[in-house]
């Protein structure tokens, strides 16, 4: 999850490409008439673009609810918490464009930069302290958590033996000296770039600490949508959703209830939508994006 606006309309031109980053390459939402269709934004609706990044989605949601207020967030659960009592929430746990194709942010090994990856520049730590300070032994257990690399710890010997590097070109040079050139398509330092990014922003801990009870949020019949981007992500949103809807959550033999859990929310998709293969030729960087939503229960007396 990625400061936030006060309560208002926010409207951004109404296109696919929302902008056009420093790299050149453009921000394109994922899946937006897929979020428009199921969160089914009504005229007067109070909406939530928790992660409004460039505004592809706000804009689309907007669109098709004429008078609605959306309030518009990126990285700030305060302001998070001031929705409660909202129509529809939408959560997109991806990287933006924005920030991937400016090289002065330090995500991306495809341009020399210095180490960064911090989503909120005001915030600790940065890649570089991770990176040069860290223990061989954290590195080489984010480094197989976040990124799920099978060699883990020898990339973890390589960067501790490799200190200090400053820059994405430095570190994406000592991986691919430990694990080659990779498969075609995908560049050997992927993997470690991104579990050394969830570390930097702490992204598994934040979304696991709005899945404890995010449901709150919404209004009785209100809607929460969830894109996620990898299976880390998506197994804790389906998770979460399941217990939301579990009528009880007891341990499968205790012979009555007694933990005085309902169900919070009903799941409307068993299974998570997927972009058709149309949206990936346009922009890659859907592929392999995973869509769920739930509703809101109404109280029960």
């Amino acid at each position: 999850m990625r400061a936030a606006s006060a309560w208002g309309v926010v409207a951004p031109p109404m296109k696919t490409r929302t902008d056009i980053g420093p790299g050149g390459a453009a921000h394109v939402a994922v899946l937006v008439g897929e979020v428009v269709e199921w969160l089914r934004p009504r005229p007067g609706a109070c909406l939530v673009d928790a992660t409004v990044g460039l505004g592809g989605h706000a804009a689309a949601l907007l669109a098709a609810a004429p008078g609605a207020r959306l309030l518009g967030l990126d990285r700030d659960r305060a302001a998070l918490a001031r929705a409660a009592g909202a129509d529809a929430v939408l959560l997109d746990l991806g990287v933006s464009s924005l920030q991937l194709d400016d090289p002065a942010r330090g995500f991306s090994f495809r341009v020399d930069a210095p180490l960064d990856m911090r989503m909120d520049a005001g915030s600790d730590p940065s890649a570089a302290e991770i990176v040069n300070q860290w223990s061989e032994r954290e590195l080489a257990r984010i480094l197989a958590a976040f990124g799920e690399e099978p060699r883990a710890r020898a990339l973890a010997r390589a960067i501790a033996r490799a200190r200090p590097l400053r820059t994405t070109g430095e570190l994406a040079r000592v991986i691919g000296g430990v694990l080659g050139r990779g498969r075609p398509g995908l560049h050997p330092a992927t993997r470690s770039f991104q579990a050394i990014r969830m570390a930097v922003n702490d992204e598994l801990g934040e979304l696991e600490r709005f899945l404890a009870d995010g449901y709150r949020v919404l209004r009785p019949r209100g809607r929460l949508a969830v894109l996620a981007y990898h299976s880390l992500e998506d197994r804790r949103v389906k998770d979460a959703f399941r217990r939301w809807a579990a009528d009880c959550l007891c341990p499968p033999r205790t012979p009555r209830c007694v933990c005085g859990w309902s169900a919070k929310v009903r799941l409307l998709t068993r299974r998570p939508l997927r972009p058709s293969a149309r949206e990936v030729a346009r922009n890659p960087r859907a592929r392999s994006a995973r869509l769920r939503i739930v509703e809101r229960l109404e109280e029960r007396a």
